[in-house]
C-alpha cells in the first residue's frame, strides 16, 4: 500500500488494515517454515506495510494532540 493512501483512511480503519497484515504476515512466516512459500519478498512487503500503518497512526495521533 501506498502512504499517500493510507493517509486518506480513519484511524480505525488503520487499525483493521494492521491487525490484517499482521495476520497475513503470521501465515506466511508458517507458510516458510513448512517449505510452502517460494516467494519470501512477500513476507518483506507485509512487515513494510506493517511499519508504514504504525507510522501513520502515530502522525495522526501526534497531530490530533497538537492541535488540541
Amino acid at each position: 500500500m501506498k502512504a499517500k493512501d493510507l493517509r486518506g483512511m480513519s484511524e480505525k480503519e488503520l487499525v483493521d488494515q494492521l491487525v490484517s497484515f499482521k495476520k497475513e504476515s503470521m501465515n506466511l512466516r508458517f507458510r516458510k517454515t513448512s517449505a510452502e512459500l517460494t516467494d519470501n519478498s512477500k513476507i518483506r512487503a507485509v512487515r513494510r506495510n506493517i511499519a508504514r500503518i504504525n507510522t501513520i497512526i502515530v502522525e495522526k495521533r501526534s497531530a490530533a494532540k497538537h492541535s488540541s
